[in-house]
């Protein structure tokens, strides 16, 4: 089981991140140069190919146990009016995906994945980021080994999805507090604030960064200031995964900003991510930059949820496919391979 007893343990973790598999990716590369094909002709599915076999150690790997789990919580900056909802819908959308009638639990069902919702003390709210910290050191480790904890052996590719009125503001924060830029750069209008909640939202970052960002020197203070317990529990999954040489499927603008801290720290946390999608919300093109990430897809999407990663999973088991089943020049007798 991964745990991190502490901050410094947590740090230790992101400071020694295990590397995917040189040989099997070479060997991977390898076959995709030998199938019955113009070279590279499969463009970005050769790639996903190539980085699945690194990350699984083989030549051919599959994709038969995906896992998805979604993480809610409530931040204590909504009383800000920083969102078109009123905090309660977070309960009644935990509701809503325990019964099955959400977005996510279609789009899992559609793909194959395992869903599970794990609620994070729901009835009580993480401190006001504009006047407190979202939460002690003690609440940031119990949520971060939630999250670990959260990742199953056997799962050969994890998404992870999050709920929590309010959360593209702490979002906002950590992405502008971990990689720079104006604060307008990272907010927007989340589930639909009209121009006075926007002014409010970015009011609210302001003061969070102006409040915290100084103490913000590590990724742990980082995301425990300015984040939020579903946000820091989607980051203990993260980097579970990548300590177990798990590949992710990485969702949305807030998926990502729980990883800037992460990867402000550590650039190379983000070798076993991919970018599933790049959201409607303003700010998510810049983090994906910023992180290294290109997308599989832009569909417009601002839900949230893990959706857009349950979306890109048939592509990944697409690209399985044809690594796997197509044959080689040799074996086809084709003329022209290798």
């Amino acid at each position: 089981m991964i745990r991190f007893a502490d901050p410094a343990a947590f740090a230790a973790a992101l400071a020694a991140l295990p590397e995917a598999d040189g040989a099997s990716r070479d060997a991977a590369a390898d076959r995709q140069s030998r199938l019955t094909k113009p070279a590279g002709a499969l463009g970005r599915l050769e790639d996903i190919a190539v980085f699945m076999a690194g990350w699984q150690g083989c030549e051919r790997p599959r994709v038969d146990t995906v896992q998805a789990v979604v993480f809610a919580g409530n931040h204590g900056v909504a009383a800000q009016g920083v969102s078109a909802y009123p905090p309660e819908v977070t309960v009644q959308m935990v509701a809503n995906f325990k019964a099955g009638g959400a977005a996510i639990n279609a789009l899992t069902k559609a793909c194959g994945a395992d869903l599970s919702v794990v609620a994070l003390d729901l009835d009580r709210p993480t401190g006001d980021i504009t006047r407190a910290p979202a939460m002690s050191v003690e609440e940031c480790l119990d949520v971060l080994n939630r999250g670990a904890d959260s990742v199953r052996e056997g799962t050969q590719l994890l998404l992870v999805g999050e709920m929590g009125i309010g959360n593209t503001t702490p979002a906002a924060a950590l992405c502008a507090q971990a990689l720079g830029g104006e604060v307008r750069d990272w907010i927007g209008r989340g589930t639909g604030l009209d121009d006075a909640g926007l002014a409010r939202k970015a009011a609210a970052v302001e003061a969070a960064l102006a409040l915290h960002g100084p103490d913000c020197t590590t990724a742990f203070e980082t995301l425990r200031r300015l984040g939020g317990r579903e946000i820091a529990a989607m980051a203990g999954a993260i980097l579970a995964a990548r300590l177990r040489r798990v590949p992710v499927l990485l969702d949305g603008f807030i998926a990502s900003a729980a990883i800037a801290p992460l990867a402000r720290d550590n650039p190379d946390l983000t070798q076993h991510c991919l970018a599933a999608h790049c959201s409607a919300e303003a700010g998510h093109t810049r983090l994906l930059a910023a992180l290294k990430l290109e997308p599989l897809l832009n569909l417009g999407l601002r839900l949230g949820e893990g959706t857009g990663a349950a979306l890109a999973v048939p592509i990944v088991r697409a690209a399985l496919a044809a690594h796997s089943e197509m044959a080689t020049f040799q074996e086809a007798a084709v003329a022209g391979g290798q």
